[in-house]
């Protein structure tokens, strides 16, 4: 097939890069929002997301008349969804497809003969055949038949965002085979890695699987964590020795795992399935039970928190982003404060940010002044190689924390702090 138009609904960390990567490969894209601060922004020639090369990207399609922004969907050759899915529920553990069929309703009035519409929002298995499927049917036309309906996920990790968009290989599931080819068509307009064809809710699924693999293997390094405290060993030597195994590759602990992916996708598997998922589910609660683990570490290195003062270094969920979502650090930072701590955070890349309770720190020095305690929650570059001297030059206390095994340990007890790290129930040896 041969696109000429597309249009992309969701503005977000996906929808942004992939609008604007289809705009300077040619194609005439209209992005759509109904937050209308994102909108503005956008127009106003800014971005709203901290992404390497983002804004260049992003200037660059609108300087060249191809990619400009609305509130509502238009006409089109294509349309791509890539709204959230954010959970929802008593639990916090279901997913909310408002997002997804409000998207899908609003491309209804202009869906056509021939037209393609692509899902790429992360969803439980059969959303793109059980409920996108049915709402496109109001307008008369039948997927498969009339257009064409696929899945295919997006699999970009934060901060390389526009190279894996470009390089990664592709999965394309459709209702149909020739849904699944015009969404190859599509895609082939720029991404270099292999275009992958199978139904949507293989794709559906695979995408599930990939996330659900990574938090499963992610508890299992968190509960060696647990272990090796309980028994004496340090975790960080023992997967060091572990790993020199040809078949093994234990990942590396920390106080959670957070994320619009990780931290979410096994949930959409157990809401589909809870009989068949045991093992999914409980790795999500060593994860999520993760950040009460982390503080407590904190609270036996201070003692009673209330009223000790605390410098967290870090809220975003994984290093070098600014990305706040599910962040197992905010989490910790925020039970520090209900545990009684006066709690300074300091995120160098959303410097307002705070959870409730806590205050947050314009700068690393305001975080560190009067703190007892220092703790490590994101191993951004900026604290992996923080100077253990800087820092007893500006905080009273000599306690740290090390909650992603990043710091030196020898520098830091060199210069008088009491290390705590996670998992290490004793010395390297």
């Amino acid at each position: 097939m041969n696109f000429e138009t597309l249009c992309v609904l969701g503005m977000g960390y996906i929808g942004l890069p992939t609008a604007s990567t289809f705009a300077t490969h040619g194609l005439k894209v209209v992005g759509v929002d109904v937050n209308q601060r994102v909108v503005d922004v956008l127009r106003n020639g800014e971005v709203h997301i901290q992404e390497p090369g983002l804004r260049t990207l992003a200037q660059a399609a609108f300087r060249s008349g191809n990619l400009r922004v609305s509130e509502r969907p238009e006409p089109a050759d294509a349309f791509i969804i890539t709204v959230p899915t954010p959970l929802v529920g008593e639990d916090g553990k279901r997913a909310d497809l408002s997002y997804v069929i409000s998207a899908t309703e609003s491309i209804v009035p202009h869906l056509r003969t021939g037209s393609l519409v692509v899902l790429e929002s992360t969803c439980p298995p059969r959303t793109t055949v059980d409920v996108v499927a049915p709402i496109l049917a109001r307008s008369g036309l039948q997927p498969g038949t009339h257009f064409h309906l696929a899945y295919s996920p997006e699999r970009v990790l934060p901060g390389q965002i526009l190279r894996e968009l470009i390089e990664n290989a592709r999965v394309i599931g459709g209702v149909d085979r020739a849904s699944a080819e015009a969404g190859r068509d599509l895609y082939a307009l720029f991404v270099r890695g292999d275009i992958l064809l199978t139904d949507a809710t293989t794709a559906e699924m695979v995408k599930l699987m990939e996330n659900t693999y990574r938090d499963v293997n992610i508890a299992i390094a968190n509960e060696f964590a647990r272990l090796a405290e309980r028994f004496g060993v340090d975790v960080w030597r023992a997967i060091e020795l572990a790993n020199r195994h040809p078949r093994v590759s234990v990942l590396r602990p920390g106080p959670g795992v957070g994320g619009h992916c990780i931290s979410v996708d096994p949930w959409f598997l157990v809401e589909a399935a809870p009989d068949l998922s045991t093992l999914i589910q409980q790795a999500r609660q060593v994860n999520d039970d993760q950040p009460t683990h982390a503080m407590n570490l904190v609270r036996r290195a201070l003692g009673d928190l209330a009223g000790r003062r605390v410098a967290a270094l870090g809220l975003a969920y994984k290093p070098d982003v600014d990305d706040l979502r599910q962040s197992p650090a905010l989490e910790v930072a925020r039970l520090l404060a209900q545990a009684g701590a006066q709690v300074r955070c300091y995120e160098p890349y959303r410097r307002e940010a705070a959870p409730a309770g806590a205050e947050a720190s314009p700068s690393l020095e305001h975080a560190l002044e009067g703190a007892e305690a220092v703790v490590l929650l994101v191993d951004h570059k900026v604290f992996r190689e923080l100077d253990p001297e800087h820092v007893a030059g500006i905080m009273p206390g000599r306690v740290a924390v090390d909650l992603r095994g990043a710091w030196n340990r020898e520098a830091w007890q060199t210069t008088g702090f009491a290390l705590h790290v996670l998992g290490a129930g004793q010395s390297r040896g």
